[in-house]
């Protein structure tokens, strides 16, 4: 059983005066609770290291802890960002294998796919294309892009607009 909000308070706070015994209740407590928050999220095969990494946080961030404040929620926003992390490190690897499969396979469609996209981008102006690759592509801003590019914010939107209207042409000529 997961002890209720209010003893998880007490528990904290007395970790905080230096109670070994409270702060040992209270990480198995948080981790018993834990396991039921990313048993909902993940597979067995990430449940225990996720585990470990929030209680580790939540022993770097255990000073920051108010005790007039709820326990639950600091704990599930610290499992949160816990997660979140988990889930760029699993993107970025999925995109590295991604791309190694891409490179084995020159007949695979996404290769097809991003050759045909260099060849459309090759054919409107340089601006345009940075335009689109920077935003559509990657993933930024226009702000940022705005930052990046020296253009301004509305000449990256009129770029990436009219860049996308001429790579329509083209597909529509072939």
């Amino acid at each position: 059983m997961v002890a209720d909000d209010e003893t998880l308070v007490r528990l904290m706070a007395l970790a905080q005066d230096g109670d070994k015994g409270a702060y040992r209740t209270l990480l198995g407590e948080c981790e018993t609770w834990l396991k039921r928050y990313y048993a909902r999220k993940t597979g067995p095969h990430v449940l225990e290291d996720l585990v470990q990494d929030t209680l580790i946080s939540l022993h770097r961030k255990r000073a920051s802890y108010d005790p007039t404040r709820a326990f639950l929620p600091w704990l599930a926003a610290i499992a949160r960002y816990r997660w979140i992390d988990h889930l760029r490190k699993a993107y970025r690897t999925k995109e590295v294998e991604l791309n190694e499969e891409l490179a084995a396979d020159p007949s695979d469609l996404a290769v097809a796919a991003k050759i045909g996209l260099e060849r459309l981008m090759g054919l409107i102006p340089e601006k345009q294309a940075l335009a689109i690759t920077l935003v559509k592509i990657q993933g930024l801003t226009i702000a940022e892009t705005s930052q990046k590019t020296g253009q301004s914010e509305s000449l990256v939107k009129v770029n990436i607009h009219r860049g996308m209207k001429r790579m329509a042409a083209a597909i529509e000529e072939e």
